[in-house]
């Protein structure tokens, strides 16, 4: 991902920097990243209806036993200190930590017996849900949202998948999280807003008027060549060269769009809408999401945490710096249920879940038992993830635990299923080629396994 306001130059074919390249003087400031991907497919009015997704990431891993996979049967050092409650859907009981939520089963499904097998950290658990695959070899698989920007562009001067607030930062394992386009290349990064919507007085700065943008584009065009060698014609061989002038070019044909502007004008929204998913980042974010799914993004991720150092987060191990689950349940899940919550309700009354998918999920589940320090680790044994909207039918339970939560009992479900699931839901065609490593042709149905039948 290249940001805007990124605090280091980068080197532009060996002379000149990006900052240079991007006017730090006046781009720079807008709080928004641009990656590379910005040269989207020219899609003027398009007007389809494809089903798009919203994929909400609750980074540190959920306890699968204290949120949505209850073992009230269970010894006490096992089901910890939470009731289950009914929910609006026949049968299925959730936490009492989410009476919100509870109200809108209908609308989404839990998904029960999700496990890996790999490495129980967080950066392997983030690579194989966003991704579907674990890296290896050097190889990074690209997001899902970046896999549909490949297959079908953006509409529109908007970008095809957009990451709020930021990219996932530090969390202990010191690999790529899956959050970028891999071997797609950066032309399909996600565009990243790279700031926090729920500071005071937040507002994303007006973007540069068409007669600033006529005034500048040739001083800069001319900056690049001369940043190349001078030469006008090496300038218009010079691949790379040409990547990013395109990219500059598109870089502010989406600056000085009306639509762009107006898709991340949170501040437009009256006070009441933006109280109702709390004034926290999380919430705030979730606002935003709606907003660009029905400006026309097809893919909006939002990670709820940017790391699971320095804050409350679900990586509730119980010593510090960590918190432990009764902190979890005053903090973490009341602003996860009122969100999400908030989020459904809308898409709902605003005619939009019938073409968003809507999915929240982490890295892995928590250990079953309640360690010393009042706490659970990391387990990525089983665990449950929330999925519905669009095609995806919501009121369902897919899978079950064992008795203990410590692994799946029934329909055992990898992420490479839960990939195929959202490829599905968008309409993806299986037998669609992505380019793949080393240039071999990867189908998507070799690449994400089978989707969920179940859910449809």
């Amino acid at each position: 991902m290249i940001c805007l306001n990124a605090p280091r130059p980068a080197s532009l074919c060996g002379s000149g920097s990006r900052r240079d390249f991007l006017h730090a003087g006046s781009i720079a400031t807008l709080g928004l990243t641009l990656p590379d991907y910005l040269r989207a497919q020219e899609a003027s009015g398009n007007k389809d209806s494809d089903v798009n997704c919203i994929m909400l990431f609750l980074l540190g891993g959920p306890s699968h036993i204290d949120t949505w996979d209850m073992k009230p049967k269970a010894p006490a050092e096992i089901r910890g200190p939470f009731q289950p409650i009914k929910t609006s859907a026949p049968g299925i009981e959730i936490s009492e930590i989410f009476p919100k939520m509870a109200k809108h089963a209908d609308k989404y499904s839990l998904i029960r017996s999700v496990y890996h097998t790999a490495t129980a950290v967080h950066d392997t658990g983030h690579q194989m849900m966003q991704t579907g695959r674990l890296f290896s070899g050097g190889i990074e698989h690209p997001h899902i949202g970046s896999s549909l920007g490949y297959l079908k562009g953006g509409r529109g001067e908007l970008p095809a998948h957009v990451l709020l607030p930021r990219p996932m930062g530090r969390t202990g394992g010191n690999l790529p999280h899956g959050q970028t386009a891999g071997y797609l290349g950066k032309n399909h990064d996600p565009f990243v807003l790279n700031a926090d919507p729920s500071v005071p007085n937040f507002k994303v700065p007006d973007l540069l008027p068409p007669d600033y943008i006529s005034a500048q584009r040739a001083e800069r065009r001319q900056k690049l060549r001369d940043a190349v060698d001078g030469s006008f014609e090496s300038f218009e061989k010079n691949a790379a060269a040409k990547q990013l002038d395109d990219n500059f070019n598109l870089a502010y044909r989406l600056m000085s769009s009306p639509k762009a502007r107006d898709a991340f004008a949170i501040e437009k929204e009256p006070d009441a809408v933006r109280d109702r998913y709390g004034r926290t980042r999380f919430g705030q974010c979730c606002l935003m999401a709606r907003r660009l799914i029905e400006a026309g993004v097809r893919f909006v991720t939002v990670n709820m945490f940017e790391t699971v150092f320095d804050e409350i987060t679900w990586d509730i191990h119980g010593s510090k710096p960590f918190t432990d689950i009764q902190e979890m349940s005053k903090l973490v899940a009341p602003n996860f249920d009122q969100a999400y919550s908030a989020l459904l309700e809308e898409l709902t009354e605003r005619g939009l879940l019938k073409n968003t998918i809507v999915t929240a999920m982490g890295e892995f589940g928590r250990t079953p038992k309640v360690n010393p320090a009042g706490g659970r680790d990391h387990h990525p044994g089983v665990w449950t993830i929330l999925m519905g909207g669009g095609p995806i039918q919501g009121g369902r339970v897919i899978g079950e635990s064992d008795e203990l939560g410590y692994a799946p009992k029934s329909r055992p479900i990898t992420s490479g299923e839960v990939a195929a699931t959202i490829f599905r839901g968008l309409g993806l065609d299986p037998h669609k080629d992505l380019p793949g490593p080393q240039g071999r042709p990867i189908p998507l149905a070799e690449y994400s396994l089978q989707p969920i039948k179940e859910l449809f």
